[in-house]
């Protein structure tokens, strides 16, 4: 087995491997072959991971969950086949000024901030689209600058809701021969690519956690998503304006090159095994693939791109920055 079988690289680690133990030893993470007799079957260095996600059958040493607790790393929980079931969030220093500016935001700032992400959602949604030779969006250029004047939390969901079912209806115009998108659907999703969709929203809603911990702000108290216990709101607000730009569009890409097929489903519309293990291997490549900045005009990996949003986020809210600035592309 290789060595980087189920394990990928930079801070973010995807243990798949069934009937494995993460273990510590010394200053280095182990994956240990609990089941089988291959025993150590991966490592990393400690000090250079931030967050582990763990699929089905694999477990944490006790040695290792207070060691991952005193280096801060995250924890997260999964099912075989992706679906979350929970984090272990270590004690750090969540440094109170930064939490006791964010739950003293006024309802105008967090308004600001809202329609600042939202406006950011639904320029990438224009610019996938464009991207994919999609033509004829400018309800979605205007439906941008009424999210950007939005009087109320009430006229930007409804606003934003608008440009979504609009993006949406063109989607389709985006997917090669034998892939058809007819309308998002959830709970379960009712098709492939809603399937695709759902999971990665997923993935980069924990990209998004991670982020914010890392930067000390409380993920469950939004901007714009309501308030509600076990729901981490102002991740789900942060990830808007990553969904098109980001998430889609690598649904898009896995689609149109043919590494996922219609084959790779089983009946209940999820990924089958193998098909689960190249789409995880595939969407972390994807976020360290790099990229121009649109804004600060230097190299960053998407990853590394999330998290510098939080920061944004972190000072629009502290006051350090008078604004926040989603990340947008115009091409």
């Amino acid at each position: 087995m290789k060595e980087s079988e189920g394990m990928y690289d930079e801070a973010v680690l995807f243990v798949t491997k069934q009937g494995t133990q993460i273990r510590v030893d010394g200053g280095r993470i182990i994956v240990w072959d609990v089941d089988g007799d291959k025993g150590e079957i991966a490592t990393r260095p400690m000090g250079k991971i931030d967050t582990i996600n763990v699929f089905g059958g694999v477990n944490f040493s006790t040695p290792f969950v207070a060691k991952a607790n005193e280096h801060g790393i995250v924890l997260n929980y999964f099912t075989q086949h992706g679906k979350y079931r929970g984090s272990f969030v270590p004690e750090k220093n969540t440094i109170a000024e930064v939490r006791r500016a964010q739950y003293a935001l006024s309802r105008d700032k967090e308004l600001e901030i809202a329609a600042a992400m939202i406006t950011g959602k639904v320029r990438n949604a224009r610019t996938l689209l464009s991207r994919k030779g999609v033509h004829g969006t400018d309800v979605l250029k205007d439906l941008g600058v009424r999210a950007g004047k939005a009087r109320n939390k009430d006229d930007l969901r409804g606003t934003e809701g608008e440009a979504a079912e609009r993006y949406f209806a063109r989607l389709d115009e985006t997917l090669i021969d034998g892939w058809t998108f007819e309308k998002r659907t959830k709970r379960p999703p009712e098709d492939h690519i809603n399937s695709l969709l759902s999971l990665t929203y997923v993935f980069m809603k924990n990209e998004v956690l991670a982020a914010l911990r890392q930067y000390n702000l409380d993920p469950f108290l939004g901007v714009l998503h309501a308030d509600r216990h076990g729901r981490p709101s102002l991740a789900l607000d942060l990830q808007e304006e990553f969904r098109p730009i980001f998430c889609d569009a690598f649904v898009t890409r896995l689609v149109n090159r043919g590494v996922v097929t219609h084959d790779d489903f089983r009946k209940d519309n999820r990924l089958n095994d193998d098909a689960f293990k190249t789409y995880l291997s595939k969407f972390d490549e994807y976020m360290q693939e790099e990229f121009t900045h649109p804004h600060f005009e230097y190299t960053v990996t998407r990853r590394k791109a999330v998290r510098q949003q939080s920061i944004l986020l972190r000072k629009a809210i502290t006051g350090e920055m008078d604004e926040y600035h989603a990340l947008t592309f115009d091409r």
